[in-house]
């Protein structure tokens, strides 16, 4: 793969990560790994997803091969998101878009 890693754009605090749990509890999997693993669509997709939405969950399905703790900290580096949590298989994942409306933005906690 020749896609550049790029770092993620925050360390979200202890508090920040809360609160974004919080707001992810109800969400549904928007995007689910199978068999193909983390294909360039695949990774297109999840980067889509979190401009629309700013905080996702991703599924790694039963059909895939990959390790859940390695694939979410090397989602999280490809799309330059902030890893939020990995629960059982599922990954939820943040990135804030400036570019989307004010109203629809989240807006995290002060950090300290």
């Amino acid at each position: 793969m020749s896609e550049k890693k790029s770092q993620p754009e925050l360390t979200l605090t202890t508090r920040q990560k809360q609160f974004l749990k919080g707001l992810a509890h109800p969400l549904t999997p928007l995007v689910q790994i199978g068999k193909e693993e983390l294909s360039p669509g695949l990774l297109e997709n999840i980067k889509t997803e979190l401009l629309h939405h700013e905080l996702i969950k991703v599924k790694i399905g039963s059909n895939c091969a990959l390790d859940k703790q390695s694939t979410s900290t090397t989602i999280a580096e490809l799309t330059a998101s902030s890893l939020v949590q990995l629960i059982g298989k599922t990954i939820v994942l943040y990135k804030s878009n400036p570019k989307r409306a004010k109203e629809k933005r989240i807006l995290l906690p002060k950090a300290g």
